[in-house]
């Protein structure tokens, strides 16, 4: 069940629920919650006297005040003049998280007034309900249920207290909200293991969303996928009994060029014949991430429709060794015409990801974008903090740049020289899929650019952002939902008027 969130000009003092969580920044109690702690019997303003508790970053403190919350939850932001959009998503984050554990079914969010900083009230209102979203996130429908004695009831509302400036808090909620709920059904659709996300379960999933929204949609099979003489994607999909999908949605809330999004959609990565090792292969799950990206997005779109035009594209298939699967030194001819060297079967990503670049030119984009876990070695680069952006346009790699600042999904621009170029000269056809490891992603972008024609251009590598092993106070281990506020803050950015 969703989490439900809503906006209301009320008072932390005197309101009811189970749990209060309130944002504050580092210092002693703030003047606006001096009623709240009368209420209280002063036992906030003890806690900080005490030293206990000092606002400091993703410092908690949970106490059981007498008067109308049952709980009292003061979470911390840190420095009040370098409190930031991202501080204070990840504060009511990590409120929704604490609710969830505690096992509250209704829950209440304020941002302390002086914990706003220099950050404006629809700004910040879209973050909490960002946040909100992403802390309450839980999956749990592949376990048994728990006894009765063991059972929490699941985190179902959250109230936003907003009594100063609830109409421009509302606006930003209005976005983070519809943000958040594509961030989470991305984090779903991830998390799923591959015997049950199979492309065919991606492609109902995109027919879903579509009915839901009334959006277009198209499926094509593999027999459809080989009229279209998409042999790249083809190539990928022969070594598996799961038959490839290529999904097209399109969202036209205005006339003009469309903003493609391409999301790859391997929902199982073995490797094929170049097969991994064993070791964490499991989480070859994630490396349909890309499309979950794409879907999320139009989750926002749906929920908030506005005035842009977008189209999404998703090439899903497993890479599976076997009999029949593609092998290193074979040559396949993708979409564009380029015959491909197939030098590692492991570098798959990158063939679906052509092929979708090339089916992307018949509707004359003002831009595209794809999203995929393509490379290990982007991880060795950036780490688990960014994901790596390149392109064919700098203006369009700065506006990534910029919206992933404000969504907190940062990027990190990579050069696309042309030396690089050489690492995929083959000696056989046009282009090999694989240069080797030195400079591992941007040979694998210089791939894809080869098959960009007549539109700008950026690739996202989101190989060490899209899943964590880590479990902090925000957030917890597994899929992230990682490019859903990044696309969602760039195709809003690009609309006339409306939502923003």
């Amino acid at each position: 069940m969703p989490l439900e969130t809503a906006v209301i000009a009320a008072q932390p003092a005197g309101f009811a629920t189970p749990l209060l969580a309130i944002g504050v920044g580092r210092g002693p109690l703030p003047a606006s919650l001096a009623a709240l702690d009368r209420d209280g019997g002063g036992a906030l303003d003890r806690l900080f006297t005490a030293g206990d508790f000092s606002g400091k970053k993703d410092e908690t403190a949970l106490v059981y005040p007498p008067g109308a919350a049952a709980r009292v939850l003061l979470v911390g932001l840190g420095k009040v003049d370098e409190i930031s959009r991202a501080g204070i998503r990840r504060a009511a984050s990590t409120a929704a998280k604490r609710a969830r554990t505690i096992g509250v079914e209704r829950a209440a969010f304020h941002l302390a007034p002086e914990a706003l900083g220099s950050v404006a009230p629809a700004d910040a209102g879209q973050a909490i309900a960002e946040g909100l979203a992403q802390g309450a996130w839980q999956f749990s429908e592949m376990k048994r249920a728990p006894d009765d004695k063991e059972k929490k009831p699941a985190l179902e509302r959250v109230d936003v207290l907003a009594p100063a400036d609830t109409e421009a808090v509302g606006a930003g909620h209005r976005v983070g909200a519809a943000v958040g709920a594509g961030q989470s059904l991305a984090r779903g659709i991830q998390v799923l293991p591959g015997n049950v996300c199979t492309p065919s379960f991606v492609a109902h999933a995109a027919e879903e969303l579509a009915g839901r929204h009334g959006f277009g949609v198209t499926v094509l099979d593999k027999a459809a996928i080989g009229r279209e003489q998409m042999g790249a994607l083809l190539a990928v999909a022969q070594g598996s009994a799961e038959e490839p999908r290529f999904i097209v949605l399109e969202y036209k809330g205005a006339e003009g060029a469309p903003v493609v999004l391409i999301g790859k959609g391997v929902t199982f990565d073995t490797g094929g014949i170049s097969i991994k090792p064993a070791q964490n292969m499991e989480d070859m799950k994630y490396d349909m991430s890309g499309a979950a990206a794409v879907l999320g997005t139009f989750e926002m779109l749906g929920r908030l429709k506005p005035p842009v035009h977008v189209v999404g594209l998703i090439p899903s298939t497993e890479n599976m060794p076997s009999g029949t699967a593609v092998k290193p030194g074979d040559v396949v001819t993708s979409l564009s015409g380029k015959t491909i060297e197939v030098i590692n079967t492991d570098a798959e990503g990158r063939l679906i990801l052509c092929d979708a670049l090339t089916y992307a030119q018949r509707f004359e984009p003002a831009c595209v974008l794809d999203i995929a876990t393509l490379t290990g070695a982007i991880v060795v680069a950036l780490g688990h903090m960014a994901s790596g952006v390149m392109g064919t346009d700098d203006q369009l790699i700065e506006d990534l740049r910029t919206a992933g600042e404000r969504a907190g999904e940062r990027v990190w621009p990579l050069p696309l020289w042309d030396e690089y170029r050489e690492l995929m000269k083959s000696d056989i056809a046009d282009v090999k899929n694989a240069g080797g490891r030195p400079a591992g992603s941007i040979s694998a972008g210089w791939f894809l650019r080869e098959f960009v024609d007549g539109f700008p251009w950026a690739h996202l590598d989101i190989a060490g952002t899209a899943y964590t092993d880590r479990e902090d106070a925000a957030r917890v281990k597994g899929p992230t939902g990682v490019g859903v506020r990044l696309f969602s803050e760039f195709v809003l950015s690009r609309q006339g008027s409306g939502t923003r």
